[in-house]
């Protein structure tokens, strides 16, 4: 590439003496050329730049001057584009509009652009830019009226040489990483019309003058660290239209002067700290069409003056503590859609007059209203019938039966009436609601039975109806409910059997049936519904087993007691969402006490059985000839270790050998003796170099070991964290390492095996250096491999598990497996762990070194002390195969297979490297 830009740039310079062209459309060539070459094409949408078209005018995204001929507007939207940009943009000397929004560029902007004298528009926006824009960057920008660099990575302070640009309109730097304060100097644009600073790290105060800019239209700083109080010179600027400050820690009360802009359309204050009375001076903000003043610390009787917003389309007052009632004045606010005044402490009746306008979504909830829901609902107007959406009025003292008329708000979507007195029966005019997505009556005192045709909402996805004294049978039309995924009826007096047809639920992730009267059995077709993850009918008098269907090794629901639902934990900055579900399973009959005698064959050797009640002993290979009995071996003073899996301890047979037993701490999850031996005996044939071997099992119904061959070495972690003194891994055997571990996984997945469990505790260093993966296949003993049991029970070092383990639609592959690899590939590679808590941070290894690789030093990353004794050609492309491992789609993982093929190219033979061992 580089021997290729130097020949086209010779050759533009000869042309430009040879050939009789317009020089200055030279320059424009060069730069266009030179721009090119910093420049990746994927799609080949630049083809058409072409050095032997002497005319860039005709280019794709290149629009020229008529009048001077000059390139003028370089547009590549949305192109695709990766590379940089480079200086070749600076030869454009007419250029008035720079647009390269929408593309993978990287870097940072290394140059001023105070050489483009002409430059109207910069567009930067959507790219991956980072780094600080350059203090000069905006020096002499005399003609610049408008700049985005929104959403990208730009770090640092908003420039003060951007109040240079005198003439500029629009400012747009949101969804960056700028810090700092806000530059005063901002204010001395008399031009600007639009300031949009959202989403940054910007702190401090908004600084003095704000009342200069008179042009001002739209400002917007949301989603900052900004504090103080509003200043009150906001006021003078007459033309806002728009006012975004929310989540900030602004203070204090508003600023009388607001009063003053008429012309505001949006006030948006959402999530700050703002306190006392909303003053009655609001309603001269008569042309707002968005009020938005949720989550802040406002008390008092809300303002009469709200029935002044005649073009009102939304009003959040959520979150506060409003108190009084609802001003019957918003009756006037006719063009009213959103009202949301859920959680205060406002007082008094229902307004049933609200339901006069043509709302389509209404919250009440978390309030202490009381009235009667019969006639709040009974005086919806037509209007609002048509378009009502969203309804929830949860957590109140509400009263009265729910009636008929439900059924005629035709769009309802969601409604919660929770968690209020709510008596009678539910409606059977539920079923006209086709769109109803969520239904919650929780926690009321309805009777009667589950509406028959309740079906009839098709559209259901979550159904509650807990805590109330509903009787009769479950009805079977709720089959015709395909999309729901949380069905939850206890606590109330249901009879009758389970349906069958809640088989035809295949979306059901959440069934809770507990405390009712309940009978029959369990049907088998429920075996079926694969995204199931809790299931509780205790309380109840069902038979407490669900038959297995052995096509479904993910799922096997046997359930006699409440399935415990753990809480998700959160790994950083963004982070790892890992659900935990503890499942118990009781056998429907007991386990035969007494233990059986394997025949000889298969290369298999076991101990005599003599009594009912003792374990079996079976070895793999030799006689199994420990000198004590099972129990005995386990002493805690040999303990090597815990894991996922349980404790591992070291023995001695009688031939001298030593011998790594591992007793299994998930008994109660593990399978069947007969299906315990069976798989067993399977992992027992697995043998390469870099496995630990299972030389053999005992077992009894309470005790489950295994017997592993000793690796006397110690784990890679104590390696890599627990070393001191100069006794550290040098770099040779760290590639040892990493190309063993890929090969034991490929010989895994060729046979289908997953290991689900990598971590450097997992991986064992024999004598020569070799490493040895431990706990390989062990999850075939569980009777569910899914990602909760694997992510509470099997997954016990955060940092190693692959995003899919927190997503549930994701199935789970090989891939995890290689995902796991590339963090122990990194981790061996820095000596860091996966996950470092600090005082004030968490470092996550894998971003870590993206970061690095990104700023172009991803060099330091190597564990310092290796110093400069390791190859870089080496360490740094084995990092950027690691990176590549984990990326967070697993199809674009590589497969073990290849992972083996770039390791093995990027360890060239060479004979200069011997004193690097």
């Amino acid at each position: 590439m580089r021997k290729w830009f130097v020949c086209v740039v010779i050759l533009l310079l000869v042309l430009g003496k040879t050939v009789s062209l317009n020089p200055s459309l030279n320059d424009d060539l060069l730069g266009l050329i030179v721009f090119k070459a910093d420049i990746q094409d994927p799609d080949g949408t630049l083809t058409s730049w072409n050095e032997d078209d002497y005319s860039p005018c005709n280019w794709k995204g290149v629009r020229c001057d008529p009048r001077s001929n000059r390139v003028s507007d370089l547009t590549l939207d949305g192109f695709g584009l990766s590379g940089r940009i480079g200086r070749g943009i600076l030869q454009l000397q007419f250029l008035r509009k720079l647009s390269l929004a929408k593309n993978n560029l990287t870097g940072g902007l290394s140059f001023s652009l105070a050489q483009l004298e002409n430059l109207r528009v910069i567009d930067l926006s959507e790219n991956s830019l980072m780094g600080p824009v350059p203090s000069n960057f905006f020096g002499q920008c005399g003609s610049l009226i408008s700049i985005s660099l929104a959403n990208n990575k730009f770090t640092g302070p908003v420039p003060d040489s951007l109040s240079s640009c005198s003439v500029l309109g629009t400012v747009n730097f949101s969804r960056n990483q700028f810090s700092g304060l806000l530059p005063s100097g901002i204010w001395s644009l008399q031009g600007l019309r639009s300031l949009d600073l959202s989403r940054n790290l910007i702190e401090g105060e908004i600084p003095k003058g704000f009342e200069g800019v008179n042009n001002l239209r739209e400002i917007r700083l949301a989603k900052n660290q900004l504090t103080g109080e509003i200043p009150d010179g906001i006021g003078n600027c007459l033309l806002l239209r728009s006012i975004d400050l929310s989540e900030n820690s602004f203070s204090g009360s508003l600023p009388s002067s607001l009063q003053m802009l008429s012309l505001c359309k949006n006030l948006n204050l959402h999530k700050n700290s703002f306190t006392g009375e909303v003053p009655e001076w609001i309603g001269e903000m008569s042309n707002l069409e968005t009020l938005d003043l949720s989550d802040n610390s406002f008390s008092g009787p809300l303002p009469t003056s709200v029935g002044k917003f005649r073009s009102i389309k939304l009003l959040n007052l959520s979150m506060n503590s409003f108190s009084g009632s609802l001003p019957e004045s918003i009756i006037y606010c006719v063009n009213l859609v959103v009202v949301d005044v859920s959680r205060n402490s406002l007082t008094g009746n229902l307004p049933t007059w609200l339901f006069k306008l043509g709302l389509q979504n209404v919250n009440f909830s978390e309030n202490k209203l009381t009235g009667d829901i019969g006639a709040s609902l009974k005086s919806l107007t037509d209007n609002c019938r048509q378009n009502l959406a969203v309804l929830d009025m949860s957590k109140n003292s509400l009263t009265g039966a729910i009636p008929l008329a439900l059924g005629d708000i035709n769009k309802l979507q969601y409604l919660n009436l929770s968690k209020n007195s709510l008596v009678g029966g539910i409606p059977d005019s539920i079923e006209e609601l086709k769109a109803l997505d969520i239904l919650d009556m929780s926690q009321n005192q309805l009777n009667g039975s589950i509406p028959t045709k309740i079906g009839e909402a098709v559209s259901l996805r979550d159904l509650r109806l807990e805590n109330n004294f509903l009787s009769g049978k479950i009805p079977t039309s709720i089959e015709k409910c395909t999309s729901l995924t949380s069905l939850v009826l206890s606590r109330n007096s249901l009879t009758g059997s389970i349906p069958a047809a809640f088989a035809k639920l295949i979306n059901l992730q959440t069934i809770d049936l507990s405390f009712n009267q309940l009978t029959g059995t369990l049907p088998r077709q429920m075996a079926n519904l694969d995204h199931l993850l809790s299931f509780n009918i205790s309380h109840n008098q069902v038979q407490d087993s669900i038959p297995a269907n052995p096509s479904h090794r993910k799922k096997l629901l046997s359930i006699s007691a409440l399935i415990a639902i753990g809480a998700a934990a959160t790994i950083i900055i963004g982070v790892i969402a890992i659900t935990v579900l503890n499942l118990r399973v009781h056998s429907a009959t007991p386990h035969s006490a007494s233990a059986f005698t394997l025949a000889g064959g298969d290369g298999f050797s076991s101990s005599p059985t003599t009594d009912a009640n003792s374990g079996k002993l079976v070895m793999f290979s030799g006689d199994p000839d420990f000198s004590t009995e099972a129990h005995a071996l386990l002493n805690k003073d040999c303990e090597l270790g815990r894991g996922g899996f349980g404790a591992v301890y070291r023995t001695v047979l009688k031939d001298g050998r030593s011998v790594a037993i591992k007793k299994l701490t998930v008994s109660s999850l593990v399978k069947s003796q007969e299906e315990f031996e069976r798989e067993v005996k399977k992992l027992g044939k697995i043998h390469h170099r870099n496995l630990v071997a299972i030389e053999g099992y005992y077992w009894t119904p309470s005790l489950q070991l295994l017997i592993y061959e000793f690796v006397s070495g110690g784990n890679l972690y104590k390696h890599l964290h627990e070393g001191s003194g100069g006794n550290f891994l040098s770099w040779n055997a760290r590639f040892t390492i990493i190309l063993g571990i890929a090969k034991s996984l490929a010989h895994l997945h060729q046979m289908n095996i997953i290991h689900y469990n990598l971590k450097s505790s997992n991986i064992l260093i024999d004598s020569l250096g070799e490493p040895k993966v431990a706990d390989s296949g062990l999850a075939r003993l569980l009777p569910m491999i899914d990602r909760y049991v694997l992510s509470s029970k099997i997954q016990s070092a955060l940092g190693y598990m692959a995003p899919e383990f927190g997503c549930k639609t994701v199935k789970i592959t090989e891939k995890c497996d290689v995902y796991g690899f590339g963090i122990l590939a990194l981790e061996v590679v820095t000596g860091r762990r996966p996950v470092e808590y600090k005082e004030d941070d968490v470092v996550v290894l894998c971003d870590m070194v993206r970061g690095a690789l990104e700023e172009g030093r991803v060099e330091e990353c190597v564990d310092e002390r290796l110093k400069d004794k390791f190859p870089p050609d080496e360490a740094i492309p084995v990092m950027k195969l690691g990176l590549i491992c984990t990326s967070h789609v697993p199809s674009n993982r590589p497969d073990m297979a290849e992972v083996i093929n770039i390791l093995e190219l990027i360890r060239c033979p060479s004979g200069g490297r011997d004193e690097l061992v």
